[in-house]
């Protein structure tokens, strides 16, 4: 019996035939990226700040928005694999994508895309606050123009994810009507600025050289702008913090030591130990780098310890 050879290899198709493997309910969970569902938890920031997170409604509130950003993140990630769909299969890594693989239609996953960046802006206007709702829907327009034209565009990519992550704090505030400090703000943005251009600087550093860079924007950002960036950009969070922590007057302090103020120096030394990593061009998903990295670990907690005690006045 004599064994036949598949239609590629075949037909002489130089495409590799790519392997279908699971559910189409497992690829459609796959492209929604559950690892990027982390970034959501900055929702938890501006409540957790302010010492407003632990009471049955603002927990039941930011909970809730944590699950519409995640529906609007993978609505954008659905729209955005079905469109590079074509692309991804020529790529070595991005080809096992369930959509790119064919796990998951283009179709189906547009559709499904389609239907969470509709519900959820709904959803958050009839359980939420309307500018919780016009919050999601400007972040899903400004996500599926990245995906469209935007990422194409130097500089503005950078502005765009950076601003992706500032509506995810400025969500936590706005569903439970907390004032967001000018300086928590300008933390919050610089501090993503410097965590997305240290990771575009990484991939350049990594694909220095070499053919099929994983972003197109990646060959004409040179390594020594993209580290202008995150430099400028880690000095702006650092100022940033140093000022939000020197922000509330001190008439009003009433903890026994300044632990908002010495949790400068945890915040300090966590920005010089990511940096380090980005300095070498290892800072590639944000996420793993903090959790991969034992000392970043200690370092937060002893910054969180500290922040949970100023807000507890202790």
């Amino acid at each position: 019996m004599t064994e036949t050879a598949p239609l590629t290899q075949r037909t002489g198709d130089a495409r590799p035939e790519l392997p279908r493997q699971g559910g189409l309910l497992e690829g459609l969970v796959k492209t929604a990226r559950p690892k990027q569902w982390v970034k959501n938890v900055l929702v938890v920031a501006p409540p957790a700040a302010a010492g407003e997170l632990f009471s049955a409604h603002a927990l039941s509130r930011v909970a809730l928005v944590f699950v519409l950003f995640t529906a609007c993140s993978a609505a954008v990630y659905l729209v955005n694999d079905a469109g590079d769909a074509e692309s991804d299969r020529a790529h070595p890594t991005k080809r096992h994508r369930p959509v790119a693989a064919g796990q998951v239609p283009v179709r189906v996953a547009y559709a499904v895309g389609g239907v969470l960046a509709v519900l959820a802006p709904a959803a958050a206007a009839w359980l939420t606050t309307p500018a919780v709702a016009v919050l999601l829907s400007a972040y899903i327009g400004m996500q599926l123009a990245y995906c469209v034209s935007l990422k194409h565009v130097l500089v503005v990519d950078l502005a765009v994810v950076t601003t992706g992550f500032l509506m995810r704090a400025m969500a936590g505030g706005l569903v439970l009507g907390i004032p967001l400090s000018r300086w928590f703000l300008i933390t919050t943005g610089f501090g993503a600025l410097f965590m997305v251009a240290a990771k575009r600087y990484s991939e350049a550093v990594q694909m220095a050289g070499k053919a099929g860079a994983t972003r197109a924007l990646l060959t004409e950002y040179t390594t020594g702008y993209l580290r202008f960036v995150w430099q400028l950009a880690a000095g702006v969070a650092v100022l940033g913090y140093c000022l939000w922590t020197l922000e509330e007057d001190s008439a009003t302090q009433v903890s026994a030591l300044p632990w908002r103020q010495m949790s400068m120096v945890a915040f300090i030394v966590a920005v010089l130990r990511y940096a380090v990593f980005a300095d070498r061009g290892t800072a590639g998903e944000p996420e793993e780098v903090v959790l991969r990295d034992r000392a970043l670990v200690l370092i937060a907690l002893a910054w969180s310890v500290m922040y949970a005690l100023a807000v507890a006045h202790w």
